[in-house]
């Protein structure tokens, strides 16, 4: 993919390789924006992102790439922060990066993504668990704290879906973020899980598209090799769904480029 701003480093403990590998990967794959967005620091679920006293030497190995590569690559510089009310850190949101992705993994503390939390799933009302997951992910674009909606249907990454139609879930979410000024990722981490398919559906696009959300691209790699991964198919599906352009971020101000 052309744009690629959803990379992860091995600060978060779930993911490896260094920096200069997923750089190099994002060159072989003819990336011309590539971001890094590494989890955030909160005080909760510490063992999965990076520590405070990191956030420092992050920001600092990002745009020290970013001058090595200059003439080959524009590297951008950001967070994938979570969005968990009260864990919220006042150090992220006003840290100097380029953009912001605000993302869902947790309901009311219950890691839904996480397979080591899989049986959280049994005792719950899957239509209830939608509506909550969708209603989270509303309350985040309301804050228009961040730039980017994370995978915006992660719910779905076990394959549990809904006997509703899942636009009656996503519509009124996405006219918040329409609202918001936020853009849409297209991620294809949901390729490499149980659902077999990118965040969002193609029917979740296509809403956004009437609704005319700007969009993005992300690879969410946690190694180097995921780097570009499945990128004609994303981009085919975004063109299917009419778009021809999509954001990158340059000190939170959005620019829209060809993909």
């Amino acid at each position: 993919m052309k744009i690629d701003l959803h990379n992860h480093t091995y600060r978060c403990n779930h993911a490896e390789g260094k920096e200069e590998e997923y750089i190099k990967e994002a060159i072989k794959a003819n990336t011309k924006v590539f971001g890094f967005s590494d989890h955030a620091p909160m005080d909760f679920d510490k063992k999965y992102r990076m520590d405070f006293s990191q956030m420092g030497e992050y920001e600092t190995s990002i745009k020290e790439l970013k001058e090595k590569y200059k003439d080959k690559i524009d590297i951008k510089l950001g967070y994938e922060v979570d969005f968990l009310e009260g864990y919220i850190d006042k150090r992220v949101l006003e840290a100097d990066v380029d953009y912001l992705i605000g993302s869902v993994h947790f309901l009311d503390k219950w890691g839904f993504d996480n397979p080591e939390f899989l049986s959280g799933y049994e005792n719950r009302d899957i239509d209830e668990i939608w509506q909550v997951y969708f209603d989270t992910i509303k309350k985040m674009a309301q804050t228009k704290l961040f730039d980017i909606v994370g995978h915006i249907d992660l719910i779905k990454v076990f394959k549990f879906y809904p006997k509703k139609n899942i636009l009656e879930y996503a519509t009124p979410v996405l006219e918040e973020i329409k609202k918001a000024n936020m853009v849409l990722e297209l991620n294809v981490a949901g390729f490499r899980k149980p659902c077999n398919e990118p965040y969002p559906s193609k029917k979740i696009l296509q809403k956004a598209y009437e609704l005319n959300i700007p969009i993005t691209f992300g690879s969410d790699a946690h190694k180097p090799s995921q780097v570009g991964l499945y990128s004609k198919e994303i981009e085919k599906l975004a063109k299917e769904a009419g778009y021809k352009k999509c954001a990158i971020f340059t000190c939170r101000k959005m620019e829209l480029v060809k993909f």
